[in-house]
């Protein structure tokens, strides 16, 4: 999997960038994910996050990961309205899943609140927004337990536990 990463805020330290690959590579491959998927992380301070949260979610603070899912509009390769595609060539011909926006204000303070590593809170925030983007949410107790479920299986098998 292809994973463009900006840090907005140049802070972001070159193994934390280096380890958010990783871990969604590592990820994408738990989930069978095609290789040609791509997709993008934005590293953003609280001001940005709060922006971007009242934005997408009219939710006016700042959040510690934003995922935005992308799916492929049809109208965008053909011309023929009645003509519908398969869902699977769809993304063979857009291989861009959506991006997420990880908050570094947020990932420094829940690391102190947690009492984990700042590497661990990094991982949890790119594999927990790459899990929303893949069509997992935690709504409901079902939900949740499939998600967090999946969540710490895929982190404890890469290697960042608590």
């Amino acid at each position: 999997m292809y994973v463009e990463l900006v840090d907005e805020t140049g802070q972001v330290p070159s193994e934390i960038i280096e380890q958010t690959k990783e871990v969604l590579a590592f990820a994408a491959k738990k989930l069978n994910l095609k290789e040609s998927t791509e997709m993008s992380v934005t590293f953003v301070d609280n001001a940005r996050s709060h922006e971007l949260n009242l934005q997408y979610r009219e939710t006016d603070r700042p959040t510690d990961v934003i995922s935005l899912e992308y799916k492929p509009d049809e109208s965008e390769f053909f011309f023929d309205e009645d003509m519908e595609l398969p869902e699977e060539l769809l993304e063979e011909m857009d291989p861009f899943i959506g991006e997420l926006f990880i908050s570094i204000d947020k990932a420094a303070e829940q690391a102190a609140d947690y009492g984990h590593s700042i590497e661990r809170e990094y991982g949890w925030l790119a594999v927990h927004g790459f899990l929303h983007i893949n069509g997992y949410d935690h709504y409901t107790p079902e939900e949740e337990s499939e998600m967090f479920g999946l969540q710490e299986e895929i982190l404890t098998a890469y290697g960042l536990t608590r």
